[in-house]
């Protein structure tokens, strides 16, 4: 059955002053991530609000947890671009369907996994290969704003033919872009170190509004992203009769498997930090709901938002009322203010991208991988470099090849360990790991760490018998 306003049901009336000023907080966050998102997959501003309202509604009804918020994700929208990128597409509404149809067959996807307890696919990307995949992304939205920052039309894709085609174009460079998107990328820096209780994102909205409305930046040859509708969108399926159904399907099967993957992890690493639980099969259902929702009113896929969520937990949201109250002040300001928003420099899009994609870079993770694993280090080396030079639909192509890959060679040479005891304590203990340990007199304990298959038998019988044959003698 499936589990209507969980989230936000019972509800105690003394959430509510949590739920509102989270909310609002939650709002202020996903302006700029609505406004920007939506140009990485080429779709008008609008959709980005339209995606951010309604998955939150999607959500509130059908998601289990209280803390979690959905909305934009880079990860998803690169994958999306990609996908539209494949599609016969010739003007922008039939964009707007196609991102549409591809989020309610996200969430389509999403109902049918929940229902078959197919969670456990989420984990399908291993971490090493996800925080590969998600920088090769990062490293193609940076490349990807070289048209934004320098407001020359960059018309050649991947990594390498886009610097070339600006080093061509360098004649066309409109310089007052470059030092006005240098400036609002140098302020997110600061700002970002600065531990600014505002977020960076949302000043530099602000900030180049006011810039470009004083100093008329678009009068001076500076592109802006130029009037939104004044409403929201009305309930309606999709028109994608006249594509290619096979492509459709394949690239909703693509964005639903890093989407999912990437939302998920997000999801139990906010869960293990603030103390509650995270169900995979569960919030399968929330992300189906948040993800036909957003399609069915002419938004795109979305998953779970990392900003978000912990914007939500900073301000001690206590439910999802929480976003639906962030939904109620999107509308507002789409339906009242949207003409605010008129004036803003493309060149601030491409800072705050470019910033959010630096951001997604896991340094980190990656010197972690190569502490504990070369190997697993290895295969995400692969998952970035299929993102970056094949694309991003053949990058997750390779990670997927790069997963099955891994755990073929892991089974193929399964672990195993000589066991024994310490002096004064319980228990066995791997001779490797722990100096003291020492074998049990006339025994030798060996463990696999891992299960005997048709392909690993020979393996696993020479090394029974090598441990064997270096057994002390006397070892019965």
């Amino acid at each position: 059955m499936l589990p209507i306003a969980e989230g936000l049901l019972p509800y105690k009336w003394e959430w509510l002053r949590f739920d509102v000023t989270a909310g609002l907080a939650i709002a202020a966050v996903a302006i700029p991530s609505a406004v920007a998102y939506p140009a990485i997959a080429g779709l008008p501003v609008e959709v980005g609000f339209y995606a951010s309202i309604l998955s939150l509604v999607g959500y509130a009804l059908l998601g289990p947890s209280r803390k979690l918020i959905v909305g934009p994700d880079a990860a998803t929208m690169t994958v999306l671009a990609a996908t539209l990128a494949t599609l016969p597409l010739d003007d922008p509404a039939g964009r707007v369907a196609a991102a549409s149809a591809l989020a309610v067959m996200v969430g389509v996807f999403c109902i049918l996994a929940s229902a078959l307890k197919l969670g456990v696919v989420a984990s399908f990307l291993s971490r090493p290969i996800l925080v590969g995949f998600i920088s090769g992304i990062s490293i193609s939205i940076l490349v990807g704003q070289i048209g934004r920052l320098t407001g020359v039309r960059i018309e050649s894709d991947g990594l390498v033919m886009p610097l070339l085609e600006i080093i061509r174009k360098a004649p066309q460079i409109h310089w007052l872009t470059v030092w006005f998107g240098a400036a609002m990328f140098g302020l997110l820096v600061l700002l970002a170190r600065l531990r600014s209780p505002i977020p960076g994102p949302l000043v530099v909205v602000v900030v180049a509004v006011l810039a470009s409305a004083i100093f008329d930046f678009e009068g001076k040859g500076m592109k802006v992203i130029g009037s939104l509708p004044g409403g929201l969108p009305t309930l309606a399926l999709p028109d994608v009769a006249h594509l290619p159904i096979t492509d459709l399907v394949l690239g909703g099967a693509a964005i639903w498997l890093v989407s999912v993957s990437s939302g998920l992890v997000g999801a139990r690493s906010f869960g293990a930090k603030d103390g509650f639980k995270v169900d995979a099969d569960r919030e399968l259902t929330g992300l189906g709901g948040a993800n036909i929702c957003s399609g069915l009113f002419s938004g795109f896929p979305v998953t779970v938002s990392d900003s978000r969520t912990a914007i939500n937990l900073a301000a001690s949201g206590r439910s999802q009322l929480s976003g639906l109250i962030s939904a109620a002040a999107l509308a507002v300001l789409l339906i009242y203010l949207n003409h605010v928003l008129r004036v803003l420099p493309h060149a601030a899009l491409g800072a705050i991208l470019a910033f959010a994609a630096l951001s997604l870079i896991d340094l980190k993770g990656l010197r972690e991988t190569w502490r504990i694993s070369p190997m697993e280090f290895g295969f995400a080396l692969i998952a970035m470099w299929g993102a970056i030079s094949l694309g991003v639909l053949s990058g997750v192509v390779i990670a997927i090849a790069g997963t099955l890959l891994y755990v073929l060679l892991k089974e193929m040479r399964p672990r195993d360990a000589l066991l024994g005891l310490v002096p004064g304590r319980p228990g066995f203990y791997k001779l490797h790991r722990m100096e003291r340990a020492e074998p049990p007199p006339g025994m030798v304990l060996f463990m696999l760490q891992g299960s005997i298959l048709f392909f690993n038998a020979d393996y696993v019988r020479s090394r029974f018998e090598s441990v064997a044959k270096e057994a002390a003698p006397g070892t019965s």
